[in-house]
C-alpha cells in the first residue's frame, strides 16, 4: 500500500489533476453533467486512456452518493434503465477498442467528441422529433460504445436529454442516474479485465476529495431559475478545457 500511495502521489501533472477534478465538480453540482468533458481532455495529457477511464469511473461512483438521493426522486428510472441497459453491451466494446486503438487517434476522438458537443450545446441545437424506443437503444448504444474508448460517457446523452422540451429538474436527475449507471458498469468491466492497479484507485480517492466537495457546493448552488448562467459558466470551462486537450499542443 505504501508504494501505491506513492506512486499515486507521483502522478505526473497531479496539481492540475486536483484542479481539474475540482472544477468539473463545481460544474456537475449545479448541472447535473460535464465532469468527463472537463476532466477527460486534460487528464489524457499525463495518464494513459485506461486510466483515464478508470478514475473517471471511480469519481463518478464516489459522487453518486452525494446526486443520488434527490436524482432518484426527480428522474425517470423506466427511460433511465432503457439507455443503461443497451450501455451494458456496447462499453465492453469501446473497452476492446481502446486495447489497440493508438494513443493519438483516442484523444483526437476524445477531442472531436467534446468539441462537438460543446458546439451543440451552445448553438442551442434542438432535436424536434419524437425519440421512439429504438432510438433510445441506440443513444444508449452509442453512449456505451464512447463511454468505453474514452471515458466521455455523458456527450450522447447530454444531447438527448437536452434537446427535449423536459423539465430541467428532470433533464439533470436523469442525466445524474444515468451517469451513475455507466461508472458501476465501466468499474466492473475494468475490473473483470484487471485493469484497475491500487495506485489508480488511491489516485481515484485523491481526487474524490477536492470532486465531492465542490460538487456538494455546486448542488447547493443549484437554482432553476438561474440555469441559464450555469449553462455558460458550464460551456465556459468545458471549451478551454477542451482547447487545452488538443493532441496539437501536447
Amino acid at each position: 500500500m505504501p508504494d501505491a500511495l506513492c506512486a499515486a502521489l507521483n502522478t505526473p501533472g497531479l496539481p492540475w489533476l486536483l484542479l481539474t477534478m475540482a472544477a468539473a465538480g463545481l460544474v456537475r453540482g449545479f448541472t447535473g453533467f460535464g465532469t468527463a468533458l472537463i476532466f477527460v481532455p486534460v487528464a489524457g495529457i499525463s495518464l494513459a486512456a485506461s486510466q483515464v477511464i478508470s478514475v473517471i469511473a471511480l469519481t463518478g461512483i464516489a459522487s453518486s452518493s452525494v446526486l443520488l438521493p434527490r436524482a432518484t426522486h426527480d428522474g425517470d428510472l423506466a427511460e433511465v434503465g432503457v439507455l443503461a441497459g443497451t450501455a451494458v453491451v456496447t462499453i465492453p466494446v469501446g473497452l476492446w477498442g481502446l486495447s489497440f486503438l493508438p494513443k493519438e487517434t483516442v484523444h483526437w476522438i476524445i477531442a472531436i467528441s467534446a468539441g462537438l458537443t460543446l458546439a451543440a450545446l451552445v448553438s442551442g441545437w434542438r432535436y424536434r422529433g419524437n425519440v421512439t424506443l429504438p432510438g433510445r437503444v441506440a443513444i444508449g448504444a452509442g453512449a456505451g460504445l464512447l463511454g468505453g474508448l474514452t471515458g466521455l460517457t455523458g456527450p450522447i446523452v447530454i444531447l438527448f436529454y437536452l434537446a427535449r422540451t423536459t423539465a430541467a429538474h428532470v433533464v439533470r436527475a436523469n442525466t445524474i442516474l444515468f451517469l451513475a449507471a455507466l461508472d458501476v458498469i465501466l468499474v466492473f468491466n475494468l475490473v473483470i479485465r484487471s485493469a484497475i492497479a491500487p495506485p489508480i484507485v488511491l489516485l481515484a480517492v485523491l481526487l474524490a476529495i477536492p470532486y465531492l466537495t465542490t460538487i456538494l457546493i455546486g448542488q447547493r448552488l443549484f437554482d432553476p431559475k438561474l440555469q441559464t448562467l450555469y449553462r455558460v459558466a458550464a460551456y465556459a470551462v468545458i471549451g478551454l478545457v477542451v482547447l487545452t486537450g488538443l493532441p496539437l499542443f501536447h
